[in-house]
């Protein structure tokens, strides 16, 4: 699990183009949490997250206090969370999540994505099989049985815990997020987070040569264009991935 981890941390957002789409994905994300908790992330564990990746993500403040802002006030946007699952070039496997105001839309801008790349959606649940939905914590460190004990103490459901190279990773139930975080951070004053996030693990990957990868990379340079998709999840190994 940690290999394949290893693998999937990469950063995408590099140009001014994709530093608005990034701008704009937290803005939603932030407005969600928001607006589906209090818009105070003191008191909205999910909003202090989200607020805390924006910053690492190196996010303008004026944009998470404008999200927060919004969903403060009446009316705004009625986003709601919509998942597409398929297939790729060479057999590669996706999960598509998106944040939008109008479903037409936007299935109707990830299906074109597929279908110019001879890539085909497919049913709900069919794709999501082979992922793991995990909680995953890694921070510097590598006193395993203290971690475990810390966890356990807090009555924390643990996947795994691995220790590699100095990093200590926790993987866990999405649900015990906030709590793994809280129980680690009481345990460890001044701890800080390398990884901390909910996300898709392949179960297995893929190697992709040629054309396949080609075409796999046209794919996900047209979601990432699409403005409704938030997150990306796939099985494939990406020369370079390296950081999240």
């Amino acid at each position: 699990m940690g290999r394949i981890f290893e693998k999937r941390k990469a950063s995408i957002f590099k140009t001014s183009a994709q530093k608005s789409k990034l701008f704009s994905k937290y803005g939603r994300q932030l407005y969600m949490a928001a607006k589906n908790g209090v818009p105070d992330p003191d008191a909205n564990p999910a909003l202090r997250a989200m607020v805390e990746k924006a910053k690492r993500e190196n996010v303008a403040s004026h944009v998470i206090e404008k999200a927060i802002q919004k969903a403060a006030g009446a009316g705004g946007e009625d986003f709601q969370p919509a998942r597409y699952e398929g297939f790729g070039p060479g057999g590669s496997l996706l999960i598509v999540d998106c944040l939008t105001d109008n479903n037409t839309r936007t299935i109707s801008d990830v299906r074109n994505c597929f279908n110019k790349t001879n890539s085909k959606l497919s049913a709900n649940g069919s794709v999501v099989m082979s992922f793991d939905h995990l909680a995953v914590l890694s921070f510097p460190g590598d006193d395993e049985e203290k971690v475990i004990e810390a966890l356990f103490a807090a009555d924390v459901a643990v996947e795994e815990v691995e220790c590699k190279d100095g990093t200590t990773t926790v993987f866990a139930p999405p649900a015990e997020f906030f709590k793994a975080k809280t129980a680690l951070l009481e345990a460890f004053p001044g701890l800080e987070f390398e990884v901390q996030e909910i996300t898709f693990l392949p179960q297995s990957s893929k190697t992709l040569a040629g054309d396949d990868l080609v075409v796999f990379e046209k794919l996900m340079n047209m979601l990432h264009d699409c403005d409704d998709v938030q997150e990306i999840y796939h099985n494939v190994e990406l020369a370079g991935e390296s950081e999240s």
